[in-house]
């Protein structure tokens, strides 16, 4: 990151502040939706309402990002987010169960929104090769923001009431909005007609109609791989925070809240880890499914210990280490989803944030149940332990198909490489590519000339005598075939992040 990055730094600072206001409104929301409804199902009814909204958000997310600008989402939903919250710090003293519902749906579909739009963005704004840097940045200004949100959250209420609470919340979206506002960052590339990716799915040669298939079988079944794990790794996830409440309890009666913040602050303490750690790494072998699963793994196995009872610091490690695990995964993932084409960019982070808020949901209101009846190690190692299935079946998923690709290159590699270099000024990736290997049955053509990979015409086609004296060049001095044929081989054959999610 060169020279964006004061900017770029600028926009995380605001997040980060955002962010702060977000976790600390959910322990207030939740502690005032129950003032409001006065049962433990009404606080359940709101919060549901909530994550229903972002999961819708999300199905809709990639087709308002492509109809608007990214920042644009960025500044209206964080808009909007600051007139719910002032709504409601107005009537925190008597607030109808419309208006708390109306400002929980504004809630979750605008950080649904936001959040689609801000990851989509990050390669525009620091470009493909600081992605990754980017994204810790991000996830450690976001767990820094969790810790001090979810301390802060009791004294604030305490002292000020629901009604500063809100109110600090709404302050904290409208510092957003205005870093956005007043420092324009530039969150889209410009718009390009008949990119590579549209021309591959109008091929008309039949090498070409064959591609697609192979392409959806392998390198989207991966990112949906990835997806879906994602999905299990929230509904894993949700079970360490429901029970977490009920360990910190039994093991410090009288102090709770202390053992909660100690817990997310060793947590944290692990993200930032995993950034310092991920940031020195070269990006070719470190963003591919493989990483992704293998923390995943990782971060479940770490939660799953913090239940056992262990002494305080062995505790404390494994929160850290759970953090790092974390951390780890959220990079990985964002930096591999982040390689795809950036019109496809908002598409594939709708649906990994409907697959969050929809495991996420299912995962509270499961765990939630079933420690009613069972003990939290119980519960929490159920969870995790269908997370780590998943990984696992990731991990075979991708060994298959890393044993059927090139030798020598690292899973997630290929995609990263390949959109970085194999698009041109003029929008269409390099002929070497996609082109016959020598070896292939081509016309004979009487030369002497060694194989160049040239793309000959068709069999049984009359060709002119050809100079045999003259130097191998690679070019193609065959008439040009038609639009769609050979540059939707292209696209086939080389952009790995190209249409790989239909609908997403």
């Amino acid at each position: 990151m060169t020279g964006v990055e004061w900017r770029f730094r600028a926009v995380v600072v605001a997040h980060a502040v955002s962010a702060y206001g977000t976790y600390l409104n959910l322990i207030a929301l939740s502690l005032f939706s129950f003032e409001v409804t006065g049962t433990a199902l009404g606080v359940g009814v709101v919060m549901a309402v909530r994550l229903l909204s972002g999961v819708t958000a999300g199905l809709a997310a990639g087709a308002l990002t492509a109809r608007f600008t990214r920042r644009t989402v960025m500044v209206v939903t964080d808009l909007a987010q600051t007139l719910a919250m002032v709504v409601l710090a107005l009537r925190a003293s008597d607030t109808p169960l419309w208006v708390l519902l109306g400002a929980v749906v504004a809630l979750g579909a605008g950080n649904t929104f936001f959040n689609v739009a801000l990851r989509s963005a990050v390669p525009v704004m620091v470009g493909q090769d600081d992605r990754a840097r980017a994204n810790g940045v991000l996830v450690t200004a976001r767990s820094v923001a969790t810790v001090l949100g979810f301390a802060s959250a009791a004294p604030v209420i305490a002292l000020g009431g629901f009604g500063v609470a809100f109110a600090v919340n709404a302050a904290s979206f409208a510092v957003s909005a205005a870093a956005v506002l007043v420092l324009r960052p530039r969150t889209d590339d410009e718009p390009c007609d008949e990119s590579g990716e549209e021309r591959a799915g109008a091929g008309s040669s039949p090498a070409g109609g064959k591609r697609p298939r192979l392409r959806v079988a392998g390198l989207a079944g991966a990112l949906l791989g990835m997806i879906a794990l994602r999905g299990l790794d929230a509904l894993a996830s949700a079970s360490h925070n429901v029970a977490l409440p009920l360990a910190a309890h039994a093991a410090e009666p009288s102090e709770p809240a202390v053992f909660m913040t100690r817990f997310w602050s060793a947590w944290a303490v692990g993200t930032l880890l995993a950034h310092q750690v991920l940031k020195r790494r070269s990006h070719g072998a470190s963003w591919g499914e493989r990483a992704f699963a293998v923390g995943t793994c990782a971060m479940s196995f770490c939660f799953v210990a913090a239940f056992t009872g262990l002494p305080a610091p062995v505790l404390m490690a494994a929160a850290v280490a759970a953090g790092f695990a974390d951390g780890w995964t959220e990079i990985v993932y964002t930096s591999r989803l982040q390689a795809a084409p950036d019109r496809q960019r908002g598409r594939l982070f709708g649906l990994s944030a409907t697959a969050e808020q929809s495991g996420f949901a299912l995962g509270t209101m499961a765990a939630a149940a079933a420690l009613e009846v069972l003990p939290a190690l119980t519960v929490v190692g159920a969870f995790h332990g269908a997370a780590v299935c998943g990984a696992l079946a990731l991990l075979l998923f991708t060994g298959g198909r890393r044993g059927a690709g090139r030798p020598g290159q690292a899973d997630g590699d290929t995609h990263s490489h390949s959109h970085s270099h194999s698009h041109a000024d003029d929008g269409r990736p390099p002929i070497s590519e996609s082109r016959p290997s020598a070896g292939e049955d081509h016309p004979s053509t009487g030369d002497n000339r060694p194989p160049t990979g040239e793309n000959h015409p068709s069999l049984g086609e009359n060709r002119p005598p050809t100079d045999h004296n003259r130097p191998p060049t690679g070019e193609d001095h065959s008439h040009p075939p038609p639009a769609g044929e050979e540059k939707g081989e292209h696209a086939h054959g080389t952009s790995t992040g190209a249409s790989q999610l239909p609908g997403s």
